[in-house]
Formats: structure tokens, C-alpha cells, sequence
């Protein structure tokens, strides 16, 4: 069997290339008419966006009006399907939201664990995990869940809800849930989306709720962060939330004694895991000193750090805050889906925005009630007039041959109640009477039907009332809800003002400074050369030379910093208390001056000159005096004709303190040969001016708050608490107070308080006057009682009490007590003295008759004043 293969000739061969250039021509034409070719990176470049949209619309930022993700408000659209007012199991509940999200169940489950740690819209049952230790919950098929009382009163109303198919079309979701609160800013959500990111820091309840209602009333408001892990926030660059502010949170540590710190609140957004490993790490990188670390977190965070012997409590606090998480900054950036968009805008807008639409659906749910009773009325109505006219049992309406005929009848049966009614009766209605059983009819009461359609009478008047005066309405629907759930919700982080804390001020010594003055060195590694002083890694160090230039420069392990170094220490900045005294030559054989200045603050690694800066300039005497010490100096001249006093003393006490730059005052018109110390001085600078501020609760030396005296070494400060207990405290500026502060001030030991107070355990009020005695330890002078409280303390010399009375004795004469005839001055630990045996409602301080004559107080400094007196900050 053979194959014939036929070869075509050139002619047929010509017509088969032309009739495939044809259609190849056609499909060109089809395809530049009918489709759009589009390149592979157009694809991807259109893909990019569309995944991007449905990101940011669909996954990871919230909607304005119901502050809800897609998944929180699938899960919740479930829970609400599901309710029947007991518990669901959380494996179904994922598996039934699965309905709607088409995601997996892990995003599902996570989604509905937040929600449930948040304690607002679900209530939990089992290990839900633990925010404050980064516990993680249990496995969905060993937790149960349902929704709060609060979610489904302001959540839910399908009557006001718009609903759009679900992924697969099989079921409908809403597009938006009918919150009636704004939720958004009481749980706070954190997103990240393509391209941009949403986080909104959550906020009080019942802060929210005063603040919407400040806004109907058309009152300014303010609303600030607060955190379900406590804490303390400052908020002074909160910026209301919006993008570029910030805002700092701190630990809430408390000091349980002298060697032990106790950390009660974490900032948000961390554990006490994470917080811990911080710490750790500050002490093994020498920032911080402590001895060991106890988590004894369970449903409260407490973590007790004991610290070594010899370190502050105060110092180790701010180290804290300065290098570990106990202070970490947060940036918020309030990000929102509005009209299928993303929004940036301030919190405050959020919250008038959620409170206009709380109004619109308070609106429509009355609008909605209203046009129920009108309905209900008019149903109500036709039915009683239809029986009590005994209309069902008309010759026409028996003798209808069809049920139009029968309609047709009934509609002119009604013929003269028509007007009566709000609108007109249409075939339904009619149709509506033939359902009507005999049975019913039989049982009609016509009392019963008056009262109950004056019933509905009265509501839509109630109705149509509060449509009329809607703002009104919605103010007393918040203050409802305030009175119901607000009692839950206490403001949990403390707002406070923070003071920046220099890190080189707390940080632990960790290092040692050494110099090798022969070859120029120093640094920390230098062991076997001279030691200098304590310091720490991030420490400048200031250097003064022979010649009389200066620098500030960094520690390092080893660094060459020059020979004829003839003072170094560690610099402190913006330090006005350390002065240097030098007398030096100006030039070779130039004339010699004297100075006092401090430098408080120059560039680093930049050299600056205490002489004038003469070629061949030498300094003959240099001290450092960290408290303005002024020495006298035994000044030798050189030998010369006609010149008696040789030697003699200048007391460096007599010049000014001046700016870093002065040239300073001539010590001797005649050549000098040698400077050397005669005598150690004392400060020229006095005590040292302290204020306290209460926003920080610190206390400072640059004027702010409230001035508390000028203090020498011996002094201390005298703090009085609102519980009744006294101690004192040096003036370091390091020291922490609590925020239970009565009164500070500088201590006097002859100052007579005088106190009134009620004592818990013998039930009446007493009066008592003593001195108090200098203690670091608290102590009271109310006594030990629990229930015994502090009523007046007064510091005046003849103080006066007005007693009133209540209870039986409220008919009582008020009684005027003069405190210092009324009992002695005695320790503040005796009881003191009864004040009545009446039922006492109030003790009321009056104006003292008598006076003690006292010299005027002086006028307090100010900054002003400190500079003028130093010249510190002269320059020239």
C-alpha cells in the first residue's frame, strides 16, 4: 500500500497564502473592533488596584457609621441570628459567620477573641486569654460566647438596617449595622491596609456619651484616650487623634519600699512579657540595676522589681521610663471609610459624625414606630366599627354572590366613618374583615377596643412629640444608657502631664573613666591607667587643658584626646550650680586675670578657650566646685624693684560669676609667678530654689508651679496626704510623688498643725494639735482605723471650727470651737480630744479672731531673679 503525496503547482500555492492573509486580516479587524488588548504589566498595574480597594474597603478599615471591620460586623450580624440568650459554642459561631466572610476561620476566630477581650459587645464564658499577660484564649471548641445587653440595645434593629447580598448570594448581611453609639471610639481599631494604615486609640464610655451630649447641647468638648491596661497617658500632643500627633503612655510603678517597686499598670499595647524582656534587657546593657523580677500577674498586673543595695528607688523609676517599655510612644492616625472612601479626619469629627447619625436613626426608628400605630390605630378602628355595626351580618354582605360584591358593599357601609379616618380605606383593609373569625367577633369587648385604640392615640402623640423635640430625645437616650451601662466603664488610664526625662541623668553608673595623661588617652577599657570617676556609656565628658581650651566629648572605650590635661568629669548639661574658678596668664609674659563662670552648654567635640586665646596663654590655678564654692588664693609675684608685697591672699569670693567667654578681672598689674590654694570656700550661690509643679507631680529649679522655699543641705521637704499621713522627702529633683499629695512644702519642725478628723474606731470626731517630726517613712496622725478620714488641717496660729450638726441633732445650734483653748499642743500619735457627742454633719474652717504677728515673707524669686544674681548666662 503506497501514499500519494500530490505536490501543488505554484498557482494553487499562491492561492492558499492569499486566502490565509485574508482571514489573518479579519481577525486583526475583529480584534481592533470587538476586544482591547491589554499588556501583561496593565494587568498587573489593574489587578494591584483592585486588590488594593477591596483591602482597604473590605478587610482592614472600619466604617464611620458603625465603626465595625467587614469581619467584626459579619460575626456580630451571626451572633444576633444565632441568639436565643444562651451561650454559643465559638467553633459555631465561626462556622456560621463562614456564611458571610469569605475568609477562613482562623481570621474569623482571632476577629471574634478581640472582640471578646474588649468586654463591650460579647460576653464571654471560659479562658478568653489575658490582654494584660499575652495569654492567648483557649480553642474556639472550649469557649462560649453571646451578646451583651449593651450590644443589643444600641447595635441591632432590622427595621432600620440596609442589607446587601452576601459573597455567594445565598444569604443577605447588612452593609452597615444601626449603631446607636459611638462605638468606633470606645473599642479603638488598628488596621493595616495598601498603602495606608488606620489607628484609632479607644476611649472612656462615659466620656464618649457626656461628650455627644455636649455637642447636641452645642458645648465645646474634649476627648482623650483610655486604655483597658491602666496606665498613665499625656496627651499634650494628642493632636484630637489625627495624623502627626502622638501621645506617651506610662507604667503605673509604685513604690512598695526602699528596695522594692511594684509595676500595677502597663502601658497599652504591651504584656507583661514583653514589658519584662525589656527590663532584662536594660539590665544586662548596665542602663538600670536590679536584683530580680517577680510576675505575680493574675486577674491584676503585678510585677515587683527588687533593686540592690544603695540604688534609688526614684532614679530606678525614671531609668524605667527612659529605657524599657514602661513609657512607650503611640502615634495615632484616625483613618475611616465614608462614602466608599478613605477619610482622614480628628476623633472629634468622628464623634459629631456618629452622634448626627445616631439622631437620623433615632429618627427613623420613630418615624418607623409612628407609622406602625397609625397603622395599628387604623386596623383597630375599621375592625370596631365592623362589629359593633354588626356590618357582617348586612343583607348585602350575607346575600354577595362574589367576595367583590361583598368588598364593593362593605366599602359603602363605611361611607360615613370615612372622614374619621387618616387615610383612605383601601380593598386590603376590606379584605382584612372577611379573615375575621366568629369566634372573635363573639368575644369582641367594646371597652377593651377604646382603650386600646386611645392607647395607641397617646403613644403616637408621645411619638409625634419626640420627633418634634428629637435632640432632646437623643440627649436623654445617651443619659439612658449612661445610667445603664455606664457604671462598667470607669476611667481606667490616669491623664497626666510628663516631664521629659534626660536619660543621661537616671542611667546607672555601668562604667569607669580612666586617663593616660603621659601618652593623651582615655576611655573605659583603660584599666590599668588612672581612674577618674563613675559614668556611663552615654555620658559627655568635659576636658580642660593646660593652655586653657576646653571640649565636651563622648565616652568611648579609648579615644586620644590630647596631653596636658589638667581637669576632666562628666558633663552635665544646663548645670548652673558647678562653677569654675581659674586665674590664668595671657600670653607669655601678658598680664593675669581671674574669673568665675559655669558652662551649661556648648557644641560637642567643638574647642572653646578660657583665656583670650593669646599664643603662649597658661593657666596658673583651676578648681571645679559643684555647689559655687569661691576659694582664697595665695597669689606670688615675681621679684622686681619697688614692689614690697610679694604675697598675698585674693579672695575669689569677690568676683561675679560670669558668661563662659568673659575675659575676667586683672589679678595683679605686676607679673605673677605662682597661684596656689590658701583656703577652701564656701557657696556663693546660697540655697538652692525649689518648685514643685503639679501637673508632674516633680519637683524643679526652673520657676514652675509652686515655689516651696530656698534649701540648704539640712533641708527637707514635708509632704501631707488627703488620707491623713505625713513623711518627708529630700529636694532631689529626682524624687516621685504620688498623686494623693494635701500639702508640700519645706519642712519646719516648730510649725503647730491643727487637725480635725473623725476616728474610725471610736466613732466620733476628734481635734488634735502637735508638731510633726521628720520621718521618711509614712505615718499617720489619724490613727490606723480603715475607716477613719481626714476633715481639716489648718497650719494658723488660732485657728476657729464651726460644728454642725445632723441626724437627730440637726436642730442643733452650731457650735464655734477656738481650736487652741479647746486642747494642747501634744504628739501627733495621742488620739487628741473629742469634739461632741452630737451626730456631727459638717466642720467648716472660719476666719481666726486673733493674729500672730509675723515679719513679711520675701518676695518669691523667679528665674529672672537666680540670673541676674549668677550672671551665668552672660555672654559676650
Amino acid at each position: 500500500m503506497s501514499d500519494e503525496h500530490t505536490t501543488p503547482n505554484n498557482e494553487e500555492l499562491e492561492n492558499i497564502n492569499n486566502e490565509g492573509n485574508n482571514e489573518a486580516s479579519e481577525q486583526n479587524e475583529l480584534a481592533t473592533s470587538d476586544t482591547k488588548i491589554t499588556h501583561l504589566g496593565g494587568m498587573y498595574q489593574e489587578w494591584f488596584l483592585d486588590y488594593a480597594s477591596y483591602v482597604i474597603l473590605e478587610r482592614a478599615v472600619p466604617h464611620i457609621n458603625d465603626g465595625l471591620k467587614p469581619v467584626q460586623r459579619r460575626i456580630l450580624h451571626a451572633m444576633r441570628r444565632m441568639d436565643d440568650g444562651r451561650y454559643n459554642k465559638v467553633a459555631n459561631i465561626i462556622g456560621f459567620t463562614m456564611q458571610f466572610h469569605p475568609h477562613g476561620d482562623a481570621s474569623i476566630g482571632d476577629a471574634l477573641v478581640q472582640l471578646g477581650q474588649k468586654d463591650l459587645l460579647i460576653d464571654t464564658q471560659g479562658n478568653w486569654g489575658n490582654v494584660a499577660t499575652g495569654d492567648g484564649a483557649a480553642a474556639p471548641r472550649y469557649i462560649e460566647a453571646r451578646l451583651t445587653k449593651f450590644a443589643q440595645e444600641v447595635v441591632f434593629n432590622p427595621k432600620t438596617t440596609n442589607w446587601k447580598l452576601s459573597y455567594d448570594g445565598r444569604n443577605k448581611e447588612p452593609i452597615t449595622l444601626p449603631v446607636k453609639f459611638p462605638l468606633l471610639l470606645t473599642q479603638g481599631v488598628e488596621g493595616i491596609a495598601v498603602g495606608l494604615a488606620s489607628k484609632i486609640l479607644p476611649h472612656n464610655f462615659n466620656e464618649l456619651i457626656d461628650a455627644s451630649i455636649a455637642y447636641l447641647q452645642d458645648k465645646p468638648f474634649e476627648i482623650f484616650p483610655d486604655f483597658a491596661t491602666g496606665g498613665m497617658i499625656d496627651v499634650s500632643r494628642y493632636n484630637d487623634g489625627a495624623r502627626g500627633g502622638a501621645v506617651k503612655v506610662r507604667a503605673k510603678i509604685i513604690k512598695e519600699d526602699n528596695k522594692t517597686l511594684n509595676i500595677c499598670d502597663i502601658p497599652f499595647g504591651k504584656n507583661t512579657s514583653s514589658l519584662i524582656e525589656s527590663i532584662i534587657k536594660a539590665n544586662d546593657k548596665g542602663k538600670i540595676k536590679i536584683k530580680k523580677i517577680d510576675d505575680n500577674t493574675s486577674d491584676k498586673v503585678e510585677i515587683l522589681i527588687h533593686l540592690p543595695n544603695n540604688v534609688s528607688t526614684d532614679k530606678t523609676i525614671d531609668a524605667l521610663y527612659a529605657f524599657t517599655d514602661c513609657e512607650i510612644s503611640i502615634s495615632p492616625n484616625c483613618c475611616l471609610i465614608e462614602d466608599n472612601k478613605p477619610k482622614f479626619v480628628g476623633v472629634s469629627s468622628v464623634l459629631r459624625q456618629n452622634t448626627d447619625h445616631t439622631v437620623e436613626l433615632l429618627t427613623r426608628e420613630l418615624e418607623i414606630r409612628l407609622s406602625e400605630l397609625e397603622e395599628a390605630w387604623h386596623k383597630s378602628s375599621l375592625e370596631k366599627i365592623f362589629i359593633e355595626e354588626r356590618m357582617y351580618k348586612e343583607a348585602g354582605y350575607e346575600n354577595s354572590e362574589s367576595k367583590d360584591e361583598a368588598i364593593d358593599f362593605l366599602d359603602k357601609c363605611f361611607e360615613p366613618w370615612k372622614p374619621k379616618f387618616r387615610r383612605e380605606i383601601n380593598r386590603d383593609d376590606l379584605t382584612a374583615l372577611f379573615e375575621i373569625k366568629m369566634g372573635r367577633i363573639l368575644k369582641f369587648n367594646s371597652d377593651k377596643a377604646n382603650d386600646y385604640i386611645k392607647g395607641l392615640d397617646d403613644e403616637m402623640v408621645e411619638v409625634k412629640n419626640h420627633l418634634e423635640n428629637i435632640i432632646p430625645y437623643t440627649i436623654a437616650y445617651y443619659k439612658h444608657i449612661k445610667k445603664t451601662f455606664g457604671k462598667d466603664h470607669p476611667r481606667m488610664t490616669e491623664i497626666r502631664s510628663f516631664e521629659n526625662i534626660e536619660a543621661s541623668k537616671v542611667v546607672v553608673k555601668n562604667e569607669k573613666l580612666f586617663i593616660n595623661r603621659d601618652e593623651g588617652f582615655m576611655g573605659t577599657s583603660l584599666r590599668k591607667d588612672e581612674f577618674v570617676c563613675d559614668c556611663s556609656d552615654i555620658d559627655d565628658i568635659i576636658l580642660f587643658y593646660k593652655d586653657g581650651r576646653y571640649l565636651i566629648t563622648k565616652v568611648s572605650d579609648k579615644a586620644f584626646v590630647g596631653k596636658g590635661i589638667m581637669h576632666l568629669a562628666v558633663f552635665k548639661k544646663s548645670d548652673t550650680r558647678t562653677i569654675y574658678n581659674v586665674a590664668y596668664r595671657d600670653g607669655k609674659k601678658g598680664t593675669t586675670y581671674v574669673k568665675r563662670f559655669a558652662v551649661t552648654g556648648i557644641t560637642r567635640d567643638k574647642e572653646y578657650n578660657v583665656t583670650k586665646g593669646t599664643v603662649g596663654s597658661d593657666v596658673l590655678y583651676f578648681s571645679a566646685n559643684p555647689n559655687g564654692e569661691a576659694e582664697v588664693l595665695k597669689v606670688i609675684l615675681r621679684p622686681k624693684a619697688r614692689v614690697r608685697n610679694l604675697v598675698f591672699d585674693y579672695d575669689m569670693a569677690e568676683l561675679a560669676i560670669k558668661g563662659r567667654g568673659a575675659m575676667g578681672n586683672i589679678l595683679s598689674k605686676y607679673e605673677v609667678q605662682k597661684v596656689a590654694l590658701r583656703k577652701k570656700g564656701v557657696s556663693t550661690l546660697g540655697g538652692r530654689k525649689i518648685w514643685f509643679d503639679k501637673d508632674v507631680l516633680r519637683l524643679n529649679s526652673d520657676s514652675r508651679g509652686d515655689y516651696l522655699g530656698e534649701f540648704h543641705a539640712d533641708d527637707s521637704i514635708l509632704v501631707i496626704t488627703k488620707s491623713g499621713e505625713f513623711y518627708h522627702t529630700s529636694f532631689d529633683l529626682t524624687n516621685h510623688y504620688e498623686d494623693d499629695i494635701h500639702i508640700i512644702e519645706k519642712f519646719n519642725p516648730g510649725k503647730v498643725w491643727s487637725v480635725a478628723f473623725y476616728d474610725g474606731d471610736q466613732k466620733y470626731f476628734y481635734i488634735k494639735r502637735f508638731q510633726l517630726e521628720a520621718s521618711n517613712k509614712k505615718q499617720s496622725f489619724i490613727g490606723e482605723h480603715a475607716k477613719s478620714y481626714l476633715v481639716r488641717i489648718t497650719e494658723v496660729d488660732y485657728p476657729r471650727l464651726e460644728v454642725k450638726f445632723g441626724g437627730d441633732d440637726k436642730e442643733r445650734e452650731n457650735v464655734i470651737v477656738e481650736v487652741d483653748e479647746f486642747i494642747g499642743v501634744k504628739s501627733f500619735k495621742a488620739r487628741g480630744k473629742r469634739l461632741s457627742t452630737y451626730q456631727v454633719s459638717k466642720i467648716n474652717e472660719l476666719e481666726p479672731i486673733r493674729q500672730k504677728e509675723v515679719e513679711p515673707e520675701p518676695e518669691k524669686p523667679t528665674q529672672e531673679d537666680d540670673e541676674d544674681q549668677m550672671n551665668l548666662f552672660e555672654q559676650q
